[in-house]
């Protein structure tokens, strides 16, 4: 993507969009950080809370060391620096879902510092964003407005949830660059097994950071490091679908931009994105670290790791999906493009390199990324829930590859594979949908064509490519069986071509 393209055009002049992203994601663990109560999606309200959770007096917090863990995972996976030392911190504020009146969280000692992330953007280029840091902290509960006109309830069960958020630089400038970065963490996250990444159950959201500034004022920032080149940011906070960030980027920005080309200025504020009016709205003017009057948590000795606990996590980790797409681009010699649409879910890449064992893997490839996604897409399902066997996938490719099936039946034999009928072998038995390679029926279709179509035949001596016409009639009277390469031969020869 050039510079120019990311540029919006105003009505005084060109402006560009700057934008750092804070994403929160649940740490996978059965316990929360500091007590021992479960962790799940769709227990009753306020049955997973310990009085840790609760804020009772005199309850003392025992960090989890799982997810100390599996902070440190997420961190080696983003390629960023770990802190052999970091520190909790109280986060003060007041807020009904907040029994504790604080938030254990880490501000300026935290467990992960900085990394960059190489994000592929839609027209098949890369780009980085950095890392600032990565830290620990627990999430608030949850306060429900619909269920009385006059009260709200509380929810406790999220609270003391352990969350990693990570914190980019504002290196990102596009909303398209901002989707990307947020697939690109969610998919290293799921692959390490850290965070499950279900946005819809708010497992991983996003705070989106926005500000505008002038054309070629963020190269300028990029050179000096001032952030007086840069606008006011607005956060727009908890965005949980990739479509919700886009819209909310693409607002705010047009927002931010007609307010200073009007001669106003951009006040600093968190916002909320309403997806159904398709807009932000403001929420509270923007705090900064000194409103939250952090400091040290009393109860918690400061974290201090052993490099050889980090070193043998390090040795531990799965193939992450940039190694993962380099080795399906040089062991199957796959596109840059196709290698990187297996890898962007981690249960395809599984499903892919299970069928792909033995067979044509380009040929393999099509049928993941096409035909299979497609129906599961259709049934709104992903790989993880996958019905179809990778073993179907790979008898269907042999079949093709060892000519029983044409690629026009393959079509025709997955239609009943998916249905349930039986392995792919079975179908083509069932319903005798085996390819006809019988040169002699294959030359009697032929002739039989060519004697019903004299004007035609001779037609094709003037306009060779008029035989494609011969080749869908006699596939037609074979009802799509015919081989195809051999009718192509056969008609050449008949036609004199």
């Amino acid at each position: 993507m050039t510079e120019n393209s990311k540029l919006i055009q105003g009505r005084t002049g060109a402006w560009e969009i700057v934008m750092g992203l804070e994403i929160h994601a649940q740490v996978a663990s059965n316990a929360k950080l500091f007590s021992g109560a479960a962790v799940g999606f769709g227990a009753g309200p306020n049955e997973q809370v310990s009085l840790i959770d609760a804020g009772f007096p005199g309850m003392l917090p025992t960090l989890n060391k799982y997810c100390v863990e599996q902070a440190v995972k997420s961190g080696l996976g983003l390629r960023a620096q770990i802190n052999l030392k970091s520190q909790f911190d109280r986060k003060n504020y007041f807020y009904p879902d907040l029994p504790t009146g604080y938030q254990i969280s880490q501000l300026y000692h935290p467990i992960v510092g900085e990394g960059v992330v190489e994000v592929e953007a839609e027209d098949g280029s890369f780009f980085n964003v950095g890392i600032e840091r990565l830290h620990l902290e627990q999430d608030a509960g949850k306060l429900i407005h619909d269920l009385s006109p006059t009260e709200s309830y509380v929810d406790l069960n999220r609270a003391g949830t352990a969350l990693m958020e990570i914190v980019s630089r504002p290196d990102i400038r596009t909303p398209e660059e901002a989707v990307a970065y947020v697939k690109k963490i969610r998919t290293i996250l799921i692959y390490l097994g850290t965070c499950d990444g279900d946005m819809e159950k708010g497992n991983l959201r996003a705070d989106v950071n926005v500000s505008v500034c002038r054309a070629g004022n963020y190269h300028k920032f990029k050179e000096t490091g001032d952030f007086s080149f840069l606008g006011t940011r607005c956060e727009i906070k908890n965005v949980n679908s990739f479509r919700f960030i886009s819209q909310a980027i693409q607002y705010e920005a047009r927002r931010q931009i007609e307010i200073l080309e009007d001669g106003g200025s951009i006040t600093q504020e968190t916002r909320l994105y309403d997806p159904t009016a398709g807009e932000t709205r403001s929420m509270r003017s923007k705090e900064e670290a000194q409103d939250y009057r952090y400091f040290p948590d009393p109860d918690l000795l400061p974290l201090v790791l052993e490099q050889a606990w980090i070193d043998a996590i390090k040795a531990d980790l799965p193939e992450l999906p940039d190694d993962k797409r380099r080795r399906f681009m040089s062991e199957y010699g796959l596109s840059q493009y196709d290698a990187g649409v297996l890898i962007s879910e981690q249960a395809k890449a599984l499903y892919f390199e299970a069928a792909a064992k033995g067979r044509d893997a380009k040929l393999v490839s099509n049928w993941v990324t096409n035909e299979v996604s497609a129906r599961l897409a259709a049934d709104g399902k992903d790989f993880s829930d996958n019905p179809l066997p990778a073993a179907h996938v790979a008898q269907l490719v042999e079949l093709i590859e060892t000519n029983v099936i044409s690629s026009k039946i393959a079509k025709e034999v997955f239609d009943y594979v998916w249905n349930g009928e039986g392995s792919p072998a079975e179908v083509v038995e069932k319903h005798g949908l085996k390819q006809v390679t019988d040169t002699g029926a294959i030359e009697k279709a032929v002739d039989e064509i060519i004697a019903a179509n004299p004007d035609k035949a001779a037609a094709v001596a003037e306009k060779p490519q008029a035989i494609g016409w011969f080749v869908g009639q006699v596939m037609k009277a074979t009802g799509g069986k015919a081989n195809p390469a051999a009718v192509n031969d056969i008609l050449k020869a008949k036609l004199g071509l």
